[in-house]
């Protein structure tokens, strides 16, 4: 996704949650333009677990470096958490597949992040943890009924971070793997009515994924240009690239 936003981009990628994790030789954190961080599968509020903690301890130094930060899912909770917020087990349980009628708030509407964007949207998603208190320094930007915090902007010690609760980077292969993993779970907490249930929709989302222009697979399962086109679905991606990554290449 990054090299499809801004084509010729160098990415380094790090495993931050272990114990080695170390950044390539000779380079600091300040020496980077940006820092985009992805989903994960672990708990932002275990605080028994180094592998979270570890990831706290680099987004703070993400912050004191003054690197701009992006990312989606737990990067949200990531950004609210290494500021000095709180998230918990969402009581609702698991929001899979899209995020539903997202609404950008009247401070989201005059944020960079989603110039260009849809007021009302759907989104990608998969994550049974939200933010539930945000720290000082951060701006609530965009909430739907499952979630209050589906986008938000922490700024904090000299840094920012621009985050979002659902998946700018998912397509529908992604999701149908996803669903396939998770299915019994899913069953169990209402999603499907049976297994069989499961394995039809999984069906169908892939071959929405084939076929992206298929209208019948488009209305059965509710889904328009918003998850569908690259250029919709990642506007807030290019939007921080374009006001926080680009003066630092230029600069």
């Amino acid at each position: 996704m990054l090299h499809s936003c801004l084509p010729g981009c160098h990415v380094d990628i790090l495993f931050p949650a272990d114990a080695d994790c170390v950044l390539p030789s000779g380079q600091g954190l300040q020496d980077y333009d940006g820092i985009c961080w992805t989903g994960s599968s672990l708990t932002i509020h275990d605080e028994t677990d180094d592998r979270v903690t570890r990831q706290i301890e680099f987004a703070k130094a993400g912050y004191e470096a003054a690197v701009p930060m992006f990312g989606s899912c737990w990067a949200a909770q990531m950004a609210v958490t290494a500021a000095g917020g709180k998230c918990a087990k969402n009581p609702k349980g698991r929001e899979f597949g899209l995020a539903r009628k997202i609404a950008v708030n009247a401070a989201g509407l005059v944020h960079p992040m989603f110039r260009g964007k849809k007021p009302v949207f759907d989104g990608f998603t998969s994550h049974e943890d939200e933010v539930a208190e945000l720290p000082e320094g951060a701006t609530l930007l965009a909430s739907n009924d499952f979630s209050h915090v589906q986008a938000v902007d922490v700024s904090h010690k000299g840094g920012s971070f621009w985050a979002v609760q659902y998946h700018p980077e998912y397509d529908f292969n992604e999701v149908a793997s996803l669903c396939r993993w998770r299915r019994e779970a899913l069953t169990k907490q209402g999603n499907f009515a049976s297994l069989d249930d499961a394995d039809q929709f999984i069906g169908k989302m892939q071959a929405l994924h084939e076929d992206p222009a298929s209208s019948h697979l488009r209305w059965q399962l509710g889904v328009d240009n918003d998850v569908l086109d690259d250029g919709i679905k990642q506007q807030e991606v290019r939007n921080w690239i374009e006001v926080k990554i680009i003066p630092r290449l230029n600069g």
